[in-house]
């Protein structure tokens, strides 16, 4: 009778332990397992940061930018400066956006965005340049407008344009700019620089310099 009774109790003991380890789960949760607990929130996260200009970039007319804020979708949009270096934002209304860097306009918004949300968290990103250009026409392979990058010189540019074709007068090639009313033109032989003469010809760029081969 008592090695029935112990053998019931074994039986008894072994179906609860079967039980417990196929039935009730795992003790820990399986976001626990991976190291932290994902919540609602956490999955709110930042965007990873797109490619975005220099910081020394100064932002103009017609850039479009795109402004997150943390959390706040209805405040996260792309904004396009407006001819008078102006976007208008939720809540803030307008702010001067022209002449900025990208660090001061996040700065700026964030600080303007403290008397509505608590701890803002801002981000600011330009998708396109349309302020900062230059024009490259004539015999080149890929004339066109460009983005104007940080410290862009003549070489750069003309590389940019792909190069030039067979019949390019390469030692008569003008860098026309403007200055205020009136326009300059400025000399760039092309055999003389390669050659070591002339290196002080490959001049830094400035927006809307027009680089003409002919």
């Amino acid at each position: 009778m008592i090695n029935r009774s112990i053998f019931v109790i074994l039986f008894l003991l072994s179906a609860s332990f079967i039980s417990f380890s196929f039935g009730a789960g795992p003790l820990i949760a399986e976001s626990d397992w991976m190291g932290t607990a994902t919540t609602k929130s956490d999955s709110m996260t930042r965007p990873s940061t797109a490619k975005s200009e220099s910081p020394s970039y100064l932002i103009g007319p017609n850039d479009v930018l795109n402004i997150y804020v943390w959390k706040e979708p209805e405040l996260t949009q792309d904004l396009t400066v407006m001819a008078d270096g102006k976007i208008t934002f939720p809540l803030i209304g307008e702010i001067m956006a022209q002449g900025q860097t990208v660090t001061a306009l996040t700065k700026t918004i964030t600080e303007k965005l403290k008397n509505y949300i608590t701890a803002p968290q801002v981000t600011v990103i330009v998708r396109e340049t349309h302020s900062r250009r230059i024009y490259t026409v004539g015999k080149l392979n890929e004339p066109g407008p460009y983005t104007l990058e940080p410290g862009m010189t003549v070489i750069q540019a003309l590389s940019t344009a792909g190069g030039f074709t067979e019949w390019a007068d390469t030692k008569n090639i003008l860098i026309i700019r403007r200055q205020g009313k009136k326009e300059r033109q400025i000399h760039f032989d092309y055999e003389k620089f390669i050659s070591g003469k002339k290196i002080e010809q490959n001049i830094l760029l400035q927006p809307n310099d027009t680089i003409v081969v002919p």
